[in-house]
């Protein structure tokens, strides 16, 4: 019950921030609690950042943070739906880490982020998609280790979409980046992530605007 009412709140918030916006060229980053900034303001999670980027240049599009601490690709399936009824340009994928951290059958995994894809092709067939590829801890095994790992490019490559490896990529394994807990970004650590991500997100942006 408490994890539902926390989505409705987050869906009813995210829905009126939404609905005050005019431009329907958004961006919906769809994650899990890094996505969400948890540990730090949303302000300063790598959504923000990058609205902050693309301002800087005058584009015309909106970067909407649809994350949700503790979201596992089961629950943004059940989800997609609700954060689907604006527009969307552009959709980056970062669901999976939870499913991870919890040992979740794989196969299981790939089928609920397959069909999250699904759901934004079929309403928005114009819409670009990136995966932001995740890793998990070594001590859930080597072939489970593995398998995680793979998912992420086998994803990009049968729905041609965009690809970031890891999303944590130059953060992960530093102290100095990383909350005590050892899975979440500091506010600096973001500040990489941002750029990860627009090292992927520009070029795609420039291209729609030729």
């Amino acid at each position: 019950m408490k994890r539902f009412l926390v989505f409705f709140v987050a869906s009813f918030l995210l829905s009126i921030s939404l609905s005050a916006q005019d431009s329907s060229n958004r961006i919906l980053f769809f994650g899990d609690s890094i996505t969400a900034g948890n540990g730090i303001t949303k302000e300063k999670a790598f959504p923000a950042l990058i609205q902050h980027k693309i301002d800087s240049l005058n584009w015309d599009y909106n970067a909407i943070n649809a994350g949700l601490s503790g979201e596992t690709s089961a629950g943004g399936l059940r989800r997609v739906d609700w954060m689907l009824r604006q527009p969307v340009s552009v959709f980056m994928l970062e669901l999976g880490g939870n499913d991870g951290l919890r040992g979740i059958d794989l196969d299981a995994t790939k089928k609920n982020l397959q069909k999250i894809i699904d759901k934004v092709e079929a309403k928005y067939p114009n819409a670009k998609i990136i995966i932001a590829g995740m890793e998990v801890p070594p001590n859930l095994g080597p072939e489970y280790t593995k398998k995680f790992k793979e998912m992420y490019p086998a994803l990009a490559e049968e729905n041609d979409a965009k690809l970031i490896p890891f999303l944590l990529e130059g953060v992960a394994r530093d102290s100095d980046l990383m909350q005590a807990d050892g899975i979440h970004p500091t506010a600096q650590g973001h500040k990489i992530l941002a750029q990860t991500v627009w090292d992927t997100l520009k070029p795609m942006l420039l291209n729609m605007n030729k």
